[in-house]
């Protein structure tokens, strides 16, 4: 006999109501569908490419978990006086620091505004050291490799090839929803990506600093390259017979719309006064408040950002480039979440990291190797705040979640983290498994971080 999974047992019981009260209602009209939403909503991915060493992002403070830490460690410990105290409310160790340059996270952290997720990474099931070495459980493949970590992040494809990422499902699942917004749901900042990736929606994507106008066109009638503007929206909105041309001139089109749309609206938008710092993700950030000051005016009611920084492939001067990096992402985070309180919407809009992988607790002499699992943070004014999520592993070589070298075999997987922020943004909990599609082999679908 099947065992009814969730998925399974909502549609027979919620949905099969649905039926009965409703004859010859179509299934798909019921299952996947979200709204129209009454509020707004937005989550904001800020990806740290190369591998976030977030080990010495999040330190265990209390003598014996230190002791392990800095053993393992080595010459890239953070030494314990340096560490930024922070206190969380039920974690079974007593009490944590945070790197010395993330001023601005404890800040958010000891006001309840920011979580941390420990020991979070791919996964296609549970995974016990035991069950890894003798190879009797189902693993994502090509574990430690930048690309396919990052896919895997992205998709959460497990061990399934997959072309659509999990903010482009989300989409996907609400559009019908959603149906009067002026912009796409999913919007990135830092180029095209598998994460926004869709069956049926298309993200909208644009420079660091807002919309890209078309090169060589201006969008002021006295300069000259005005009529040159005006003469290629003549050809694209032209009819063709070819499917091919029509497909084309329907992807110029609706470019060119966007564009016109969006720089209108962010024109009008009002000061944001927050200070955020003159970065890549600095700048980025600020155009993402930007964009959620105009959100009425773009009728906007959910939208999910993807905004991105690098550097963090330590394998090299970890020592020297860290603080600069962990700073940034501190800096330019805590910059936003001020801007989301002047906006009114701090509760209304949720920030998430998410990196490659965790790196190696041991030091390859001048940095660290690629890993696994790694620690994760979630900020904004909806997050159940100053507390630590998931399971955090000893840090300890050769311990119970060390694979070789200092390895964490993560404990929660980015599906449940996946799913508890769909859940979060609207998405109905009978598809929370189309976000996240190992979601069932996990005990917690929801790990509880944010307020629903």
């Amino acid at each position: 006999m099947k065992t009814l999974n969730r998925r399974d047992f909502l549609r027979t019981s919620g949905a099969a109501a649905v039926f009965a009260a409703t004859p010859g209602l179509a299934y798909s009209q019921v299952v996947g569908s979200a709204g129209p939403f009454d509020d707004y909503r937005a989550l904001v991915c800020v990806f740290m490419f190369g591998g976030n060493d977030s080990f010495n992002m999040l330190v265990p403070n209390t003598e014996a978990e230190y002791g392990a830490y800095a053993s393992s460690r080595q010459n890239l410990a953070i030494p314990q006086n340096d560490l930024l105290e922070i206190m969380p409310g039920s974690s079974t160790i007593a009490a944590f620091g945070l790197h010395p340059s993330m001023g601005g996270i404890k800040g958010l952290f000891d006001s309840g505004d920011a979580a941390f997720v420990t020991n979070v990474g791919p996964l296609v099931e549970p995974t016990t050291k035991d069950q890894y070495m003798n190879g009797s459980v189902t693993l994502p493949p090509q574990l430690f490799s930048h690309n396919d970590q990052q896919d895997q992040w992205a998709s959460l494809r497990g061990n399934v090839p997959s072309k659509t990422g999990w903010a482009g499902r989300m989409a996907d699942l609400i559009q019908s929803g959603v149906a009067q917004q002026q912009m796409a749901t999913n919007a990135s900042l830092f180029g095209a990506n598998l994460f926004q990736s869709a069956e049926e929606t298309v993200a909208y994507v644009m420079g660091p600093a807002g919309p890209i106008q078309f090169e060589g066109f201006s969008t002021d009638p006295n300069n000259i390259l005005f009529e040159q503007r005006e003469a290629f929206r003549r050809v694209v909105e032209a009819q063709y017979g070819s499917v091919y041309e029509r497909g084309f001139a329907e992807i110029q089109r609706r470019a060119i719309n966007a564009a016109d749309i969006v720089t209108a609206a962010i024109d009008a938008a009002q000061p944001i006064n927050a200070a955020f710092p003159q970065s890549q993700l600095g700048t980025q950030l600020r155009t993402v408040a930007r964009l959620i000051a105009v959100r009425d005016r773009l009728q906007m009611k959910r939208q999910v950002f993807f905004v991105a920084t690098g550097g963090f492939d330590s394998h090299d001067n970890q020592n020297d480039n860290q603080p600069g990096l962990l700073g940034g992402i501190s800096d330019a985070i805590t910059a936003f979440h001020e801007a989301t309180l002047e906006l009114g919407v701090a509760d209304s809009v949720t920030t998430f990291t998410q990196s490659d992988f965790g790196r190696t607790l041991t030091s390859n002499g001048d940095g660290t190797d690629h890993a696994w699992g790694g620690n994760q943070l979630v900020v904004g004014g909806a997050v159940n705040g100053r507390e630590l999520y998931g399971s955090f592993p000893l840090l300890e070589i050769g311990g119970p979640e060390d694979v070789g070298g200092g390895r964490m075999i993560p404990s929660t997987s980015a599906d449940q983290y996946a799913a508890t922020l769909a859940k979060w943004f609207g998405i109905p909990e009978i598809d929370l498994d189309v976000v996240a599609p190992n979601l069932d082999n996990f005990a917690e679908p929801d790990l509880g971080f944010m307020i629903t």
